[in-house]
């Protein structure tokens, strides 16, 4: 958006952010109150609009908390999807619903924790949480993509905050990217700052979040590189590891399409063309032969794209071989992190409501 465009929508933002003001500050009041379900909830937000890293978050979580023989329930509104009302896109161990019906990042999210959490769509999460604790007696919640969700409470609200674009460009909707006034980091109970690269950046970040709200635990991620898997193919280590040696080209519809291709710059990888889609989009066979096409004419031998991206890919044709790259999230201070979560759970667990 250029500068004349975000200044034409000014007036719009300051009539957001009044909005915004007054919904918090109701609840703050709790002239607008939350509900509460008798189980442990966690809330996974930010404070902008795209990709900072929460989906890695919510899976690692979930597969911690499984780990500790509990049911897990990830409850999510379910962007992009062709479908309305409940969707339960996993029981914790039969997928039940399709790529459309779900969206593409719940859908990620049931195949990659199918057997240890279960994922519903609801936009009414107090409802998707009581559905799932009478019919799938859910031990716990993970809120995804749920800061600014604050009708069902919480017992611990994470507020994943980008290490290389913290605010944003620092205005809000329509004008900007900020959901809410940057104040609205009180709100937290912790701060995962996430894609933490720069140890310069890290520490100004650090000490600016300690000057806004002093004693917010604050915890960092960083994305790990676990490296190239064929589309709908089991392939040999060999031609994986040839793919880093020829040119290639990648292209993907994610919130952050930049973090993805400096995440491929950064492994090693010869990027010839680069084509980014928007958040959730649904790749028609049209697409994929231009990315194809774009991708041939700048020299590229191979296509990576990212394992969101590739749960919307399995029916189409590629002229090229395509590969996916798999990553995962790990946190400095992983144990306090754990202590922090399974405090949180365990508190509402033992309390008398549970």
């Amino acid at each position: 958006m250029n500068d004349a465009a975000k200044l034409a929508l000014t007036p719009l933002s300051i009539i957001y952010g009044l909005g915004v003001r007054i919904r918090n500050a109701l609840y703050r009041r709790q002239i607008l109150r939350a509900r509460k379900v008798d189980a442990p909830v966690i809330s996974v937000g930010n404070l902008t609009v795209g990709g900072t890293g929460k989906t890695p978050l919510v899976e690692w979580i979930a597969n911690q908390l499984a780990q500790s023989d509990l049911r897990v329930t990830v409850l999510t509104r379910g962007y992009g999807r062709e479908s309305s009302g409940r969707v339960v896109v996993s029981d914790r161990n039969v997928i039940r619903a399709n790529v459309d019906e779900a969206g593409d990042e719940p859908f990620f999210l049931a195949q990659n924790l199918n057997g240890r959490a279960a994922v519903i769509c609801d936009a009414d999460r107090f409802a998707g949480a009581s559905w799932a604790i009478e019919h799938l007696e859910s031990d716990v919640f993970i809120l995804d993509d749920a800061f600014q969700h604050q009708r069902l409470k919480r017992d611990l609200n994470i507020l994943t905050i980008d290490a290389r674009s913290p605010w944003g460009d620092g205005k809000l909707l329509p004008a900007g990217t900020l959901r809410e006034p940057i104040t609205e980091l009180s709100r937290a109970d912790c701060v995962v700052i996430t894609r933490a690269v720069d140890s310069g950046r890290l520490n100004e970040l650090r000490k600016e979040i300690e000057s806004r709200c002093p004693g917010l635990p604050t915890f960092v991620s960083r994305i790990e590189f676990l490296g190239p898997r064929k589309l709908n193919q089991t392939n040999s280590s060999s031609e994986v590891n040839e793919i880093k040696t020829q040119p290639i080209a990648a292209f993907c519809g994610i919130g952050n399409p930049e973090s993805f291709f400096s995440l491929l710059r950064s492994a090693g990888y010869q990027l010839k063309d680069t084509r980014a889609f928007r958040d959730h989009y649904k790749y028609k066979q049209a697409d994929i032969d231009r990315v194809v096409n774009h991708a041939a004419q700048s020299g590229a031998q191979a296509l990576l794209t990212t394992a969101k991206d590739a749960v919307k890919l399995e029916s189409l044709s590629f002229a090229l071989p395509c590969y996916i790259v798999d990553i995962t999230i790990e946190i400095e201070d992983q144990a306090g992190f754990l202590e922090y979560l399974n405090r949180a759970v365990g508190a509402r667990r033992s309390s008398k409501s549970y």
